[in-house]
């Protein structure tokens, strides 16, 4: 394959001799013509005509798109005691998605004063993060922020509503120049941007990812180094306290379900185990989801017509690392609609790959949940596959290892657009 790099996107490209992924087929020899930004054509590759890269050997799929990152989170604090420099950590997000494909990302941001196992967090805010995003120079991924909420923490209540409240009451001017595509098309660009995400969750022990208490208490053995009597302790305290912020969840998610009705969020359930908890979320405007841990709960989103995200990690390593539903199981009963990197950036190709060597999925099937699957997700309608008019984030894999790996990427940018 003729080498191809380039840290800007391109507006004007033909990729030539590729194994291409279409929604609903593979084309062997394939051509695919970007103009403007956009994706002009895609076919086979006619004989004798000339091309800008000759792909031979690679597979050219579109973008990846992450409805949930958390290499943010990590990479602003690699170690205990250690906080890096805010845009720092961006950049060095922004080079681990781009070698994982992914062209569009979903910061999860943490709109919470203790982890999800009751430990503080440290330092930035998440609201100080999410500005370094949008100040970010990076043009080859698309960075965005995926709002997680406590629905118990009156301090994440508060930074949240700040947060939607600044960006609602940014001037019009700036938010095109973070978003110059505009929400969806690239001919528009709306005040305050793409409709926000925000993925709400409650993990009291007792319920949803930590419906076995125990769960949690191995956690923080494993992860905090606690003994197992001071776990116990810790996981009981958290429970009792959180017990005592009733009225905050109830609040919470009454606010949330106005934004939803006033069309104001995108609202993502995090971790339903049961069947009842996901039909109160279908009743709040719950349009996602995410990572449900049963297959109970899996069947009864489907049912409410909800989409469902899975963890690609999941797939890779077979199993939940919290002893949930295995991801898999979920793909062969047809209960997935996109996989997300939850943890691990470079675990969406290898994950949706995994599907296809196990027989589960085709390849094009496979792609979709990366790809056009997870777009669906976050209300993405321009980006996600290789189809005339779509946005030119492309890929180019080496699909036959073990674990494939990315050879290239680019974003196209679209003309008339100002540059990010």
């Amino acid at each position: 394959m003729t080498s191809f790099t380039s840290d800007r996107p391109v507006s004007d490209l033909v990729i030539g001799h590729a194994t291409a992924v279409l929604p609903n087929g593979v084309i062997d020899d394939a051509r695919v013509v970007v103009r403007s930004g956009r994706i002009a054509h895609v076919g086979p590759h006619p004989r004798g005509t000339a091309c800008d890269l000759d792909a031979r050997g690679a597979h050219v799929l579109p973008g990846l798109v992450d409805v949930h990152s958390d290499v943010l989170s990590r990479d602003i604090r690699p170690r205990p005691g250690v906080v890096l420099d805010p845009s720092f950590a961006v950049a060095s997000a922004g080079a681990r998605l781009r070698a994982a494909g992914i062209t569009t990302a979903f910061h999860g941001l943490a709109f919470q004063e203790r982890s999800i196992v009751g430990r503080p967090i440290d330092s930035p805010a998440a609201s100080e993060l999410s500005g370094a995003l949008r100040r970010t120079d990076d043009t080859q991924v698309d960075h965005q922020v995926l709002h997680r909420l406590d629905v118990r923490c009156e301090y994440g209540l508060a930074l949240l509503t700040k947060e939607l409240e600044s960006s609602e009451s940014a001037p019009q001017d700036e938010m095109c120049a973070l978003h110059p595509q505009g929400p969806n098309d690239g001919d528009s660009c709306l005040p305050g941007g793409r409709v926000p995400v925000v993925s709400h969750e409650d993990h009291t022990p007792g319920q949803g990812q930590f419906a076995d208490p125990a769960k949690m208490q191995k956690w923080l053995v494993d992860s905090d180094r606690m003994s197992d009597d001071d776990a116990a302790d810790h996981v009981e305290w958290w429970r009792s306290s959180r017990d005592e912020r009733l009225a905050v969840r109830d609040r919470t998610l009454s606010w949330l379900e106005g934004l939803v009705r006033a069309g104001s969020i995108r609202l993502f359930a995090h971790d339903l185990a049961t069947p009842e908890e996901v039909s109160a979320a279908a009743d709040r405007g719950c349009s996602v989801a995410e990572f449900p841990t049963t297959v109970a709960a899996a069947r009864a989103a489907r049912d409410h017509g909800m989409l469902i995200v899975a963890g690609a990690p999941n797939i890779v390593r077979g199993r939940s690392h919290t002893g949930n539903v295995p991801a898999s199981e979920l793909a062969s009963a047809g209960l997935i609609d996109a996989l997300a990197s939850d943890y691990i950036p470079t675990s969406m190709l290898p994950g949706a790959l995994r599907l296809v060597r196990d027989g589960i999925a085709t390849l094009p099937q496979a792609v979709r949940l990366v790809t056009s699957g997870a777009a669906a997700c976050v209300g993405l309608d321009d980006r996600g596959s290789l189809t005339e008019g779509h946005r030119a984030d492309l890929i180019l894999a080496d699909l036959t290892k073990r674990w494939p790996s990315t050879l290239s990427l680019t974003r196209g940018v679209l003309i008339g657009g100002r540059p990010r």
